[in-house]
């Protein structure tokens, strides 16, 4: 009995190692998360602010989610203004025709960096998506004048169908365009989801987590968060460590298994699927946003300052990344 006993014992501390292990590996991190006030907005900022909220308030008029053209050639019509020239790529699903709207800057291998423009069923979808969206066409406004280094890209895809009943299926529009991709051979060096940009909260217990990530992480809903699954922790760690050196935004990271809920829960999830490194880039969606999904999703909930600090904060890493990643 007691050599069982014992033996109960030595496994119990061996799966505990491991799993000890495994937390560490899943939220271990280079840089230190800024703390403490945040820097006065440039009077740019300021102006970004606006252009954001106006963003959003366009694209959350109503649901976006069978009929996709409006908010299409509202997204196309934004990156001309901006003296862009966006490429349609249309495809099938459902029995019409939808298209992921891209810009490319630079020729290479590259960078992807996508954001859906669809929503569920009943919502306006101001976080989901139209924040992110909003910050897409900027990002294009602000890079676009930036050279990329030579035999490099950046792509912003703005990608139909990520929504139900289109979600973790390949009638997704990030799905097709990542197919392609591969079909085509494109080199891509990263993938980056933005999904939910715009919801924030100081109060204490504003954040969740799922079980057991909230005894690594703080309770405040103050940060961005980038996300992927365990094949794309070198990603997850690259971009956080490009995003802590040179932005002075509250961050955090994690390279998660694929099971655990919302690890995998964006467009992203196409790209992995088709063998490219992805990672989601996010206030974290359901586990902060108490109108997820909801038809009470609309633009006064957001906060328009945040999320024009992390456009900016995004601006500033990109092309940090496209010159280092391998």
């Amino acid at each position: 009995m007691r050599i069982a006993v014992l033996g109960w014992l030595i496994a119990a501390a061996v799966l505990a190692a491991l799993v000890a292990a495994l937390l560490r590996y899943m939220t271990a991190m280079p840089g230190a998360s800024h703390a403490g006030p945040l820097p006065p907005l440039a009077p740019e900022g300021r102006a970004l602010v606006e252009r954001l909220r106006g963003h959003v308030t366009a694209l959350a008029l109503s649901e976006r989610n069978f009929d996709l053209e409006r908010p299409a050639k509202y997204v196309e019509s934004a990156f001309a203004a901006r003296g862009l020239k966006p490429t349609a790529h249309p495809f099938e699903s459902g029995g019409r025709i939808v298209r992921n709207i891209e810009i490319a800057i630079g020729s290479g291998a590259s960078i992807v960096v996508g954001a859906h423009y669809d929503t569920v069923p009943g919502s306006p979808g101001a976080d989901d998506n139209a924040s992110a969206v909003a910050a897409l066409i900027e990002l294009a406004g602000l890079l676009a004048g930036r050279t990329p280094p030579a035999g490099r890209a950046l792509r912003l895809v703005a990608f139909a169908n990520e929504e139900p009943p289109y979600f973790l299926s390949g009638e997704m529009g990030s799905f097709a365009w990542a197919r392609r991709a591969r079909q085509l051979g494109e080199p891509l060096l990263a993938m980056f989801s933005l999904e939910m940009l715009g919801y924030y909260r100081d109060a204490p217990g504003s954040q969740q987590y799922p079980f057991p990530l909230g005894v690594f992480y703080p309770d405040r809903a103050d940060f961005i968060a980038f996300v992927g699954d365990l094949g794309s922790r070198d990603l997850v760690r690259s971009a956080l460590a490009a995003w802590r050196a040179g932005v002075p935004f509250p961050s955090q990271g994690v390279a998660a298994p694929a099971l655990i809920p919302g690890v995998t829960w964006s467009d992203h999830w196409s790209f992995r699927r088709h063998g490219y490194p992805a990672i989601m880039i996010t206030d974290t969606a359901f586990y902060r946003y108490p109108h997820y999904h909801q038809p009470s999703d609309t633009p006064e909930k957001l906060d328009y300052e945040r999320l024009a600090r992390v456009t900016l904060g995004l601006a500033a890493m990109l092309p940090e990344l496209l010159r280092d990643l391998p």
